[in-house]
């Protein structure tokens, strides 16, 4: 018995110290440090992307100003005039009162606009053009509509130029057609009172 546990315990020895002999032999592996400089790949979602990178200005008053430009492609020139209207009260900086300005004026020209009024357009466009601003970032519809106010306005100038000078020379006109007039009746007087001195 005492041979059997004196085995007993040496074999449990002998275990022992080859589990310990193992341990001791297989390395521990230490993190890699290449491995460990490579990228996590990032977890990509589905969903739609957005700019951030679009400036706060460029968004300002969107609503009525496109609401504004598409009554005014509809013919809803009131309801034109009123988001307009909206827009400058609402965005209180320089570049938009100048924007709600250009459009009203640009109603001011149209002839089915219920603002129809040619001078009140030259004069706005007038105010504008003296506080005319390089720094300030319009519209682009709004550059257009600048754009043919301006062409809108030289046109009817030269108009009005040519309207004057066919007023001056219809004048002209009357004038000497009156002195041809007299000329002509001048000169057939002279010639009727000889053959009167003759007759008698």
């Amino acid at each position: 018995m005492l041979e059997s546990s004196a085995m007993t315990s040496r074999l449990f020895a002998c275990l022992t110290c080859l589990l310990l002999t193992a341990c001791e032999s297989t390395p521990v592996q230490s993190p890699d440090p290449a491995a460990a400089a490579e990228p996590i790949p990032e977890l990509t979602l589905n969903l739609p992307s957005s700019d951030c990178s679009c400036q706060q200005e460029d968004q300002r008053g969107y609503t009525f100003l496109e609401k504004g430009f598409r009554a005014l492609e509809a013919g809803e020139y009131l309801e034109s005039l009123q988001y307009f209207q909206s827009y400058q009260r609402i965005e209180k900086t320089a570049s938009a009162d100048a924007e709600a300005r250009i459009a009203i004026a640009y109603l001011n020209i149209l002839p089915e606009s219920p603002i129809f009024d040619r001078e009140a357009a030259a004069e706005n466009y007038a105010s504008l053009r003296r506080e005319e601003n390089s720094d300030f970032k319009l519209d682009e519809k709004i550059l257009l509509m600048r754009g043919s106010l301006e062409t809108f306005l030289e046109l009817q100038q030269q108009l009005d130029r040519l309207k004057l000078s066919n007023g001056n020379l219809r004048l002209e006109l009357e004038k000497r057609e009156d002195a041809i007039k007299r000329l002509r009746d001048l000169t057939l007087g002279r010639k009727s009172e000889p053959a009167g001195l003759l007759g008698k």
